[in-house]
């Protein structure tokens, strides 16, 4: 079985900032792409920032230069660094990796989801 666990939401001020955690664990044997994707009340699931095993990253426009996403591969573990944020950031963020596990071909899991409020 494959897991991935986030941590580091809650709640933050406007202008502050947050660091999201995902951590991949269970019977796996390498790990690829990973990244983040959030979904706000009433809108679709959409994708924040995503990081290649290799290091090239990719961000939605809305968070470029706000936000940045690194990966540790020893570990299979996912950061993203939100910096500046703003209420319309709120949403719950959820990590994903494209990975194969022991006796699974390649597949994407999801995290359960954190929920980020940017709020004063």
């Amino acid at each position: 079985q494959v897991q991935l666990v986030e941590s580091g939401g809650g709640l933050v001020q406007p202008g502050g900032s947050l660091r999201l955690s995902c951590a991949a664990s269970g019977s796996i044997l390498s790990v690829n792409a990973m990244g983040w994707y959030r979904q706000a009340p009433g809108k679709q699931r959409e994708l924040v920032a995503s990081i290649t095993r290799g290091g090239s990253t990719n961000y939605a426009d809305s968070v470029k230069g706000r936000f940045t996403i690194s990966r540790d591969n020893a570990k299979n573990t996912v950061y993203v660094q939100m910096n500046s944020l703003k209420p319309e950031d709120t949403a719950v963020y959820y990590c994903t990796a494209n990975l194969y596990g022991v006796g699974v071909p390649l597949y994407n899991y999801w995290g359960q989801g954190t929920q980020v409020t940017v709020s004063s």
